[in-house]
């Protein structure tokens, strides 16, 4: 139990603080897809010592094939983030991920027979008009122009695609191991990130020097942050039901709206906090449920 909260913990912490270096390298005009490629090659590297001590054969090989899945999701998911941050606020950004555990709720109920109950429900509805305070600290407020913005739109993807993410990696964990899933976590997002990379053909190149340390202390930042976050998040997946699970990360969001004001200096923070609580009470009442 006490390593689950420590789990927990960790996992809350770092996902915001991740988003922090995430922004500030896109506003250094390194593009979203190149962020998300490095990171996942430096974790790839870094878990190469986990993998050789992993017993692989005696995992099944129907493993291989949830991975895959798991890691293509992922990777959209994760540039999609990363767009987003590029040019919206990060106060703002944070709290649209509690729908995370609306999503995974619904994808749960298909894959992993998770069915969510009365309180459940109310807890979806509290979620969604917490957001509604997020929202109306925007030009556009809580309406339809809002959401043909850019960066809510990139975060709606994003937050869709590592929903669906989730599920697939609670499959790997089962089948597999929380360190075991990790490892693949890292490769299979490499794989398919480098795919988009080259697909996509970003504009932007990073341009690494002695004279710009500003980039390894971001890339260093962020390697530390999303490889705790995902190896905590993949601990607490392995002792929980998903969707309960996601609920509970939404505390993150209230660290987004102070990051989002301390580092960047984002405004309206009292009626994004307001926002953010409600939102939280609706992930603890899915939680109850």
């Amino acid at each position: 139990m006490i390593s689950t909260l420590i789990a927990l913990a960790a996992r809350i912490v770092s996902n915001p603080l991740a988003n922090v270096f995430q922004k500030k390298l896109t506003q250094n005009n390194v593009s979203s897809l190149h962020v998300n490629a490095v990171t996942y090659l430096l974790l790839s590297v870094l878990c190469l010592f986990f993998a050789l001590n992993i017993h692989w054969r005696l995992f099944p090989s129907s493993l291989w094939g949830w991975a895959l899945i798991s890691g293509f999701f992922g990777a959209i998911g994760n540039c999609c983030l990363i767009k987003a941050l590029h040019g919206g606020e990060l106060s703002v950004l944070g709290p649209v991920n509690s729908y995370k555990s609306i999503v995974a709720m619904i994808t749960g109920i298909f894959l992993l027979k998770e069915i969510p109950d009365l309180i459940g429900i109310l807890g979806i509805i509290l979620i969604i008009w917490g957001s509604y305070f997020v929202f109306e600290t925007q030009k556009e407020g809580f309406s339809l122009a809002l959401f043909r913005r850019k960066d809510i739109q990139f975060r709606i993807l994003a937050t869709v695609f590592t929903a669906v993410e989730a599920v697939f990696i609670k499959k790997v964990i089962v089948l597999s191991s929380v360190t075991a899933s990790f490892v693949l976590w890292c490769w299979f997002g490499f794989l398919f990130s480098t795919v988009l990379s080259f697909l996509l053909k970003p504009q932007t190149r990073i341009s690494f020097s002695l004279q710009n340390l500003t980039f390894f202390k971001y890339f260093a930042g962020i390697v530390l942050c999303v490889g705790l976050a995902q190896f905590s998040t993949n601990y607490v997946f392995n002792t929980m039901n998903v969707s309960y699970a996601l609920a509970l990360f939404q505390l993150s969001l209230v660290l987004s709206v102070f990051f989002g004001f301390f580092f960047f200096k984002e405004k309206d923070i009292v009626k994004k906090l307001i926002g953010s609580f409600i939102m939280i009470a609706g992930s603890v009442l899915i939680i109850l449920g």
